[in-house]
């Protein structure tokens, strides 16, 4: 009787898919990650985007339809401000967001990663390569002009 060996690539190659798989959670940001981005937020973006604020609707809604959406606008919408409500929410009023330029790509990942995994919110966290690639775009876009 003849003995069938699994080829030792097959058992490599299962390996390693195995441990790929058990990366770390996606949803679990660094705590170092969360405390820069709560302290970036509470500086840069409380004013505005909290439960206290004057108007509610403009406050919170805006924040809640773009945290999920794609990571690139998010991106874009805080290093390039919104110039009006409409692109926002078309039920807000009067309200813009002003460019954050000033922060750094780790500053800008650290808050939209804090916004993205608080507040009952759980989703993928923003690199700060993501961010410095948007930036890159964004100057290339500003050259053609």
């Amino acid at each position: 009787m003849r003995r069938r060996f699994i080829p030792i690539n097959v058992i490599i190659i299962a390996g390693l898919l195995v441990l790929l798989s058990l990366g770390p959670d996606q949803y679990k940001p660094p705590k170092e990650v969360m405390g820069r981005g709560k302290t970036l937020f509470e500086r840069e973006c409380m004013l505005c985007h909290q439960p206290e604020s004057p108007d509610k609707e403009a406050a919170l809604h805006p924040t809640a339809q773009w945290v999920f959406g794609t990571k690139k606008k998010l991106i874009k919408a805080v290093l390039n401000g919104l110039p009006d409500s409409a692109q926002m929410n078309e039920n807000t009023q009067g309200n813009l967001m002003p460019s954050f330029q000033h922060l750094n790509d780790e500053q800008v990942s650290d808050v939209l990663t804090y916004i993205r995994n608080s507040f009952d919110n759980k989703a993928v966290a923003i690199t700060p390569a993501e961010v410095k690639k948007v930036r890159a775009l964004n100057a290339r876009k500003a050259k053609k002009k």
